[in-house]
């Protein structure tokens, strides 16, 4: 008995590890409760199923208290129907080709003299560099976000939790 519990608890944990490896950079941020706007931006936005996709991707997931601190009523038009376009480009901003790891990132702007340009698929680009022992991305106009969670492994990249919402000219 005892050895067939033994088998179903490592089946299960095996299961798991599985199951976790399969999520992709959607269902990491649907899985956590400090996302639940970015999820529904996402959605509203259509790009479900672009982020479903094969990546690789590294996604900038700004917080429910980033977009909190957007100026009053922003969110609120960003998520009409009518705006579908304009948060596309928002949320895409946030979204690089390729698998940049938190260590990627700090060993680019080291090499870079301080600073790593990152080429976003909307097209933009953001600036990382460091402050103290954080690393920042400043966008176009001069925003601020600093990346507070590193290196969340999903099925088609990678994602990092920043505090603010970035924005694209």
């Amino acid at each position: 008995m005892k050895k067939t519990i033994l088998i179903f608890a490592m089946l299960t944990l095996c299961f798991s590890a599985v199951s976790t490896a399969q999520s992709d950079v959607v269902d990491v941020a649907i899985s956590s409760k400090d996302h639940t706007t970015l999820v529904t931006a996402v959605k509203a936005a259509g790009l479900v199923n672009t982020l479903k996709g094969e990546g690789p991707f590294t996604v900038f997931a700004p917080t429910n208290t980033a977009f909190d601190a957007l100026p009053e009523g922003t969110l609120e038009s960003l998520l009409k129907p009518e705006a579908k376009n304009k948060l596309s480009a928002i949320l895409t901003y946030h979204v690089v080709a390729g698998n940049f790891k938190a260590a990627d990132v700090i060993a680019a702007i080291k090499n870079g003299a301080g600073k790593f340009i990152i080429n976003t698929v909307n097209g933009g680009s953001l600036t990382a560099s460091l402050k103290g022992n954080n690393v920042i991305l400043t966008d176009t106009n001069g925003n601020v976000a600093t990346i507070t969670a590193t290196d969340l492994k999903a099925s088609n990249g990678i994602v990092h939790v920043i505090d603010s919402v970035v924005l694209p000219k």
